[in-house]
């Protein structure tokens, strides 16, 4: 599990799935930690998906401790939005999440998706452990060459271990259940992972 941070009025439960939005979780469980541009509809992409058993929103990446949502917004903290990712590898494995990532963003847009724009829109995969570090390599390799044949640019992805997660604000978690018409920026390449 990254090391993590949350302020008191963080909700216990998630708004959909109803299990706990922080540690400890159960020993079976696994986390994976991504940054796909706005962290409202990334969250929704992964809490959907059979396997996983909760998300988060949050900052990382940055040089700011505590960062609030104006802080890494207004370009001040260095955070990326980041999606926590917490799942049972006997029902989805690491690389599934990761064609997910892939295939839910640009990866070749650098500091932006589609309209968004700053440092906290970048794309990145903050890996725990060696195992999700050469997977995430590797995956960033595959994409590279099915991108590259649909006449798309370099991945700018950056992918680095894990350094501190620190949860957004209540309001953000699981924004987009709680505004089902809330806005989302994301958008991918229609490019298939393979």
């Amino acid at each position: 599990m990254p090391e993590s941070t949350a302020s008191p009025a963080l909700p216990e439960l998630h708004a959909v799935t109803g299990n706990p939005l922080r540690a400890p979780f159960a020993h079976r469980l696994e986390t994976a930690l991504f940054a796909l541009g706005c962290f409202w509809g990334a969250e929704r992409i992964y809490w959907q998906l059979r396997g996983v058993h909760t998300t988060a929103v949050g900052y990382v990446g940055g040089h700011t401790a505590e960062p609030t949502y104006a802080q890494v917004c207004g370009g001040q903290s260095g955070h990326a939005e980041a999606v926590l990712v917490v799942y049972d590898a006997a029902q989805i494995n690491y690389a599934e999440l990761l064609r997910v990532f892939w295939e839910s963003h640009d990866p070749t847009q650098g500091m932006r998706q589609g309209n968004d724009q700053g440092s906290q829109y970048r794309s990145a995969v903050y890996t725990h452990g060696g195992a999700q570090l050469k997977l995430a390599a590797q995956s960033k390799d595959s994409y590279q060459a099915q991108l590259s044949a649909a006449g798309y640019g370099a991945i700018t992805t950056e992918i680095m271990p894990a350094p501190t997660f620190y949860y957004a604000e209540a309001a953000h978690q699981q924004y987009l259940a709680k505004n089902p018409h809330g806005y989302c920026g994301l958008g991918g390449t229609g490019v298939s992972f393979g």
